[in-house]
């Protein structure tokens, strides 16, 4: 009976440790099934991640390249705005997506037709503003002229990223849209509030308050036209245009600088900064005599900046 006993201990004891065996593999089994389920949930988890980012990546390409081209701002038609009688704009339609700016040149030889294609980062722009903005303004009150501005974005490089070329070109380009009889004073304004180069250059918000000190109409939508950007895609449009030519209604292959100005589709190659020089070859190019002079002072001659 005490052998018996031993006997039936033992094998309890071994029962025991198989029971726990069991128990540990059917442990061990379970977590298994567990970490292989973990790995699936964050498989999965990473695969919608990825999803996602691709989304979002192609939303991005679909808004910024794939969007279907949109038409230029109202009263732009020539890639610019055409100034008249009273410094009012001459209206026209928006110009589509695949067309080809419409020619302003004048029908009328008794009315110059000056065009200026600049960049309101250019600082010979600013010169030849500075010169001649009075005389350009008095010319086109009286009839006597149309002043034909073309903003163009090529100096993106000198404002630190910010690329204010493309956005004082888009903001000039909202004021033609809602508010073109205000053109040719916010055109002043930009220039008399030219930033440095290798400065970010004026802010939104700042481009805003000069449209609203030109007075013009509209000024939420200006607003938000400037916010938006709404006519970045036209302004890159413009400007490749101007760059690869040929230029409308003149014998000028491209605009190769800025600023390029043509009287009677005739290109000016004199003083940018010298207003009676100026005057001297609009006179000659018209065949009359315009008696408004520049009261701007003379400043050292200046060269224009090629476009790169």
């Amino acid at each position: 009976m005490i052998d018996g006993d031993k006997g039936d201990d033992r094998l309890s004891r071994n029962n025991r440790r198989e029971v726990a065996r069991r128990k540990a593999q059917a442990l061990r089994a379970e977590q298994k099934k567990k970490d292989r389920r973990s790995r699936l949930l964050l498989q999965g988890g990473i695969t919608v991640a990825v999803l996602a980012v691709i989304a979002v990546v192609s939303l991005i390409i679909a808004n910024t390249y794939l969007k279907p081209p949109a038409p230029g701002p109202l009263n732009m038609a020539s890639d610019g705005i055409v100034i008249g009688p009273k410094l009012a704009a001459v209206t026209t339609g928006a110009l589509q997506p695949g067309d080809e700016p419409a020619s302003t040149a004048s029908t009328d030889p008794n009315v110059i037709n000056i065009r200026i294609y600049l960049d309101y980062q250019c600082e010979i722009c600013e010169k030849f503003e500075k010169a001649n903005e009075k005389q350009l303004a008095a010319w086109a009150k009286s009839g006597a002229a149309t002043v034909e501005i073309h903003p163009l974005a090529i100096f993106d490089r000198n404002s630190v990223g910010a690329k204010y070329s493309t956005r004082s070109a888009n903001a000039a380009a909202c004021v033609a849209n809602f508010s073109p009889n205000n053109f040719f004073r916010f055109n002043a304004l930009l220039f008399a509030n030219q930033p440095a180069e290798q400065t970010e250059g004026l802010s939104d918000a700042k481009l805003i308050s000069l449209a609203k000190k030109a007075g013009v109409k509209h000024p939420a939508s200006i607003s938000t036209c400037i916010n938006d950007q709404t006519f970045k895609t036209w302004v890159n449009a413009a400007t490749a245009r101007a760059a690869t030519g040929p230029i409308p209604g003149s014998k000028v292959d491209k605009v190769t600088q800025t600023p390029t100005i043509l009287v009677n589709g005739v290109k000016y190659s004199g003083a940018f900064d010298k207003a009676n020089e100026f005057a001297l070859f609009v006179n000659t190019a018209a065949g009359n005599a315009f008696v408004e002079e520049s009261t701007a002072s003379p400043t050292p001659s200046a060269s224009p900046t090629p476009v790169p």
